[in-house]
């Protein structure tokens, strides 16, 4: 069969199949990867794939196909795409597809179907996946004729792309697959959005805002990251002296060791960041989605002017009253605001050096601490000291999340990442395997509480077939920390949380990967930088003293403002 490159030159021949024909589309599209599991349904897509240029990575649940997929979407701007069967093999794709969406990520989710002959009917592994699709997705539909292929393979990239970014769904019917199209077709040609320039009105009412303001303070979301606007952030508050905190999916777009830098907020409690926001009459909200934190906790009483700077305009909140909104490239906008307004403009914004300080001074005391079990501040210090600035950690969702996200420096955007959208566990293990296939030539560290570990501990598997080095670091308590933490903090007492773990290292031995456990403080960072210099998949079990959350949260309700 004669194949087409990517840029979809008519060259198909006339029996190529429904299969052939969308997996040239996906080449078409730069796609590198496929991740999932094949099923009775889809095999000559699977078939097809074999050969074609694209790397079909074989996983053991189709969940982490889905993560997978959503981290390569993440890291690149280009939709990942994972794939499975009908009924239970769809199903299993279904978290990472919220997932996708929830976090603002481009992804494409494809799954076989059966046949349309039975799929008005009941009948055996049949449900209506599009259906069941469409609340988590931008886009989700079924493939009802060869000859829309190319089309609708277009508009699923277009749509899992464009701002705002999700998940989009295909089935693909079995018997359609095996279909031909009536006549030769090929790929679509890609249209690429450019970056628009912001209106210059808006700019205005924007700049008249900021001239009147006198404690602004600016927060940079997920979209700001996407939007590549860190350098442009880093301008503008350098020309204007204003604060720039971050939400969890942001950090690193703003780098932490910068004079200006706030932190990062999100956290469940009134935190050091917080206070940076208390005194604040202008919010600054440059790519910031809703879904990433509840804005009430940074203008409870809904009386701060906001200046939305996005894409696209702001979701309606009580607690997000937008006085204007500047639709267009952050950069583009940021740059012009600043231009916009006077020289020689001042504000009152002395937070940060004391939040920063308070911020640093909780390192310190990790760094100096050697009890056994660690505290959490020694894990977040020694994973700082043992990644380099551009290294990659997936910190996954627990109360080690919440540690990684308030309190690790930084300094580039994607390289600690979260899930704050759906606050999903389970997936940086399947994660950091795509992290690393995006990102080669970066140490990938996945960040896990047993808990989560054990969710999707099965891809320890793949990641060893598919020679993927990577370091898993599995925080130790043998608990759900962070629902006994918001239990002890509601209730006053917890219950139902505790299990029992297998061994560890035992465990990873047995899928060919390396196995250590930490038994003293002073192990963990040379176990880390030993492990991340070694080219093989590693599993570091490292117990864990979590009554350093109470603590914490006790700290925080003492402390008072404004600073």
């Amino acid at each position: 069969m004669a194949t087409n490159d990517a840029t979809g030159s008519r060259t198909a021949e006339a029996d190529e199949d429904v299969a052939h024909l969308l997996v040239r589309c996906l080449r078409a599209e730069g796609v590198e990867y496929v991740f999932g599991i094949p099923g009775e349904e889809n095999i000559r897509f699977v078939d097809a794939l074999d050969g074609s240029g694209i790397r079909y990575v074989l996983v053991r649940h189709e969940q982490a196909a889905s993560f997978m997929a959503e981290i390569y979407g993440r890291l690149t701007g280009r939709a990942g795409v994972c794939s499975a069967t009908l009924g239970p093999g769809a199903i299993n794709l279904l978290l990472g597809t919220a997932d996708a969406t929830t976090n603002s990520t481009p992804m494409l989710a494809l799954a076989a179907q059966g046949s349309l002959r039975r799929t008005h009917k009941e009948s055996h592994q049949v449900i209506d996946l599009v259906s069941m699709f469409a609340p988590v997705t931008r886009w989700a539909a079924r493939v009802e004729c060869p000859d829309a292929v190319p089309e609708m393979t277009r508009k699923a990239f277009k749509t899992a792309e464009s701002e705002r970014p999700g998940a989009v769904f295909l089935a693909v019917p079995e018997d359609i697959e095996a279909e031909h199209p009536a006549e030769p077709l090929a790929p679509l040609q890609i249209d690429t959005v450019h970056a628009d320039a912001p209106s210059l009105t808006q700019i205005a009412r924007a700049a008249e805002v900021l001239t009147a303001a006198r404690r602004p303070v600016v927060l940079a979301g997920h979209g700001a990251t996407r939007a590549g606007a860190g350098d442009a952030l880093v301008r503008f508050a350098e020309r204007l002296g204003i604060p720039v905190a971050t939400t969890f999916h942001a950090k690193g777009v703003f780098p932490d060791d910068h004079p200006s830098a706030l932190g990062a907020v999100g956290f469940m409690r009134h935190d050091y960041g917080n206070f940076g926001f208390d005194a604040a009459d202008v919010l600054v909200c440059v790519g910031y989605e809703i879904q990433e934190f509840d804005p009430a906790k940074i203008n409870p009483d809904g009386d701060k002017r906001i200046l939305h700077v996005h894409r696209f305009p702001a979701e309606v909140d009580t607690h997000y009253p937008v006085a204007v909104g500047v639709e267009g490239d952050p950069s583009l906008a940021l740059d012009a605001l600043a231009a916009a307004l006077p020289d020689g403009l001042s504000y009152d914004s002395g937070s940060s050096g004391k939040i920063r300080t308070l911020l640093d001074d909780e390192l310190r005391y990790g760094r100096d601490n050697d009890a056994f079990p660690l505290v959490p501040q020694r894990v977040v210090a020694d994973v700082r000291t043992a990644l380099d600035r551009h290294d990659i950690v997936l910190a996954d969702t627990g109360a080690g999340k919440m540690w990684m996200a308030r309190l690790y420096p930084t300094y580039e955007p994607n390289t600690c990442l979260v899930s704050n959208g759906l606050s999903t566990m389970g997936f940086a293990l399947p994660g950091a395997i795509a992290a690393k296939l995006a990102r080669p030539d970066r140490r990938v560290l996945a960040m896990m509480g047993d808990g989560s570990f054990l969710m999707n501990s099965q891809e320890l598997e793949t990641a060893v077939r598919e020679g993927v080095p990577l370091v898993v670091l599995v925080l130790v308590d043998q608990e759900y920390g962070l629902i006994t933490w918001k239990m002890e903090l509601e209730l006053g007492r917890h219950s139902h949380t505790r299990f029992a773990n297998p061994d560890l290292v035992a465990y990873a031995e047995s899928f060919g990967a390396r196995g250590y456990a930490i038994e003293s403080a002073d192990q963990l960072l040379p176990v880390l930088r030993g492990a991340l210099a070694d080219d093989a998949v590693s599993v570091i079990a490292c117990p864990v003293d979590y009554a350093e959350n109470l603590r914490l949260t006790d700290r925080l309700g003492s402390l008072s403002g404004p600073f």
